[in-house]
C-alpha cells in the first residue's frame, strides 16, 4: 500500500505493484521468451531473497507466477562489509595496538573504506586501503594502509556465501522442482557482483 501510495504522490496512476523477483525478470527481457522457469538471486544491501517463476507467455502477453520464496532476513551485502572491516581492523589493532572499531569517527571511515574495497574487488585481483590519520596516540598520528586481494576476500566471505545455499535448495524444493528444471537464473542487487 505504501509503494502504490508513494507512486500516486509522484504523479503517477498506479495500475498495480509487481512483486521484485517478477519486476526484475521484466527488467531482464524474461517475459518476451516463452514458458521457463527462473531463479530470482536477490542479494541486496541488508536482505537476501530467492525466488522460483514460472513464466508463461504468449501472443496476448505474459503471465508470471511465484512458485516459491526463501531467503535470509540477516543476510546482506552489510554483512560483507562487516567481515571486511573486522579483518581491517584487526590487522590494524595486531600492527599498532590500537581497536579503531572503538572510535566513532575512525569506524566510520573504516566502514566507507570496506565497501569500497569491496565493490573494487568485484573487477580487480587486488585493491589497497589507505586512511591516513585514522587514529592517534602518545607518539602521533597513526596511518592504516593494506592490500586486500580478492582471493583473501573470497576466503574471508566463505561462510556467508555458503549460507547462501539453504535459501536455494529451500526454494528449489518449496517450488516443487528440481534444479536441472531452472532455464534461467537472474542475479540482482548489488551484493551478488
Amino acid at each position: 500500500k505504501a509503494t502504490k501510495d508513494a507512486g500516486e504522490i509522484a504523479g503517477l496512476k498506479v495500475l498495480r505493484v509487481l512483486p521484485e523477483p517478477t519486476a526484475a525478470a521484466l527488467a531482464y527481457g524474461l517475459d518476451k521468451q516463452h514458458n521457463h522457469k527462473v531463479l530470482v538471486f536477490d542479494l541486496g544491501g541488508g536482505t537476501f531473497d530467492v525466488s522460483i517463476l514460472d513464466v508463461e507467455s504468449d501472443a496476448e502477453g505474459s503471465l508470471f507466477k511465484v512458485l516459491s520464496i526463501s531467503g535470509d532476513t540477516h543476510l546482506g551485502g552489510d554483512d560483507f562489509d562487516e567481515v571486511v572491516i573486522n579483518f581491517i581492523a584487526e590487522e590494524f589493532r595486531k600492527q599498532e595496538g590500537i581497536d579503531v572499531r572503538k572510535d566513532a569517527m575512525a569506524l566510520q571511515r573504516l566502514k566507507e573504506a570496506a565497501e569500497k574495497a569491496k565493490k573494487e574487488l568485484s573487477t580487480q585481483q587486488e585493491t589497497t586501503i589507505n586512511l591516513p590519520f585514522i587514529t592517534a596516540d602518545q607518539n602521533g598520528p597513526k596511518h592504516l594502509s593494506m592490500s586486500l586481494t580478492r582471493a583473501k576476500f573470497e576466503t574471508l566471505i566463505q561462510p556467508l556465501v555458503e549460507r547462501c545455499r539453504k535459501p536455494v535448495l529451500d526454494a528449489i524444493s518449496d517450488a516443487k522442482v528440481k534444479a536441472s528444471d531452472i532455464d534461467e537464473v537472474v542475479l540482482v542487487g548489488g551484493s551478488t557482483r
